[in-house]
């Protein structure tokens, strides 16, 4: 259950493309991720957002990490220690590499592309702990359309969308890979609301997501995402609802803004 409720604050992916002109270089987003238990909403985690500028002898990228971490008080029920990390060109988000480290309750995995993107295709190489405590690795070679990214890159996209102009209903789509696969997601306009959060109150984009032949996310009304609605999109409040339940991510804190 709490494995893809936390998958699932990743998976707050919307669609387009643009260059990046609302994510600087060393901003820091945190939220609250809460789930229903026995009819209440209960905050279980925090999950942080952060850039940062990386330099290699070639060339110079932009690090998107994420992490989930749970509250102290749920570690000795299920401790998650999770970490998504992305790193991409800082003008386009272009993503050359991305890497996914799972710590759940016990639970390894590890997933790490190379994306090629001359040629279209991703080197995969994915990892887990068998039961005996050794590692089980696989590597691939998976062919993706021009326009499938990872998770991460998705999210820092989603924010240099030109909702200014989309119309109520107007739908999206977008391939994402995760886990060797792709996937299909759909996203819907819905118009714009104004919504109280720990950073003040907030004019939003608000967005319907459905993900097509999944097993996480469930109905077509029942994932929404609330973005400001001016230069900088920031993702400030998001509902969904997954096989066994539903639950939520409130902003708590957005420092280091582009706009």
């Amino acid at each position: 259950m709490f494995k893809y409720f936390f998958i699932l604050s990743l998976f707050v992916a919307s669609v387009g493309y643009s260059q990046n002109t609302a994510v600087s270089m060393n901003e820091s987003l945190k939220f609250t991720a809460a789930y229903n238990m026995s009819g209440i909403m209960t905050d279980l985690a925090e999950v942080t957002m952060e850039t940062s500028l990386v330099k290699t002898s070639k060339v110079t990228l932009l690090r998107l990490k994420t992490t989930a971490t749970t509250y102290s008080k749920w570690d000795n029920f299920f401790k998650i220690r999770d970490l998504y990390e992305s790193y991409v060109s800082p003008k386009t988000l272009t993503p050359y590499l991305h890497k996914r480290d799972i710590n759940e309750g016990g639970y390894y995995k590890a997933m790490q592309y190379k994306f090629k993107n001359k040629t279209n295709t991703v080197e995969s190489i994915k990892k887990k702990r068998r039961g005996d405590g050794t590692i089980w690795e696989e590597k691939k070679s998976i062919n993706i359309g021009s326009s499938t990214n990872d998770i991460v890159t998705t999210i820092y996209k989603m924010r240099n969308l030109n909702l200014e102009q989309a119309t109520t209903g107007k739908n999206f789509p977008l391939t994402v890979i995760f886990d060797n696969k792709e996937f299909k997601i759909s996203v819907v306009y819905l118009g714009t609301e104004t919504i109280n959060t720990a950073i003040g109150k907030k004019t939003c984009y608000k967005l319907g997501i459905s993900v097509n032949n999944s097993s996480v996310l469930k109905g077509s009304n029942d994932n929404l995402l609330w973005l400001t609605a001016d230069a900088n999109k920031v993702p400030v409040y998001a509902k969904f609802k997954i096989a066994v339940g539903n639950g939520e991510l409130k902003i708590k804190s957005a420092t280091g803004l582009k706009n």
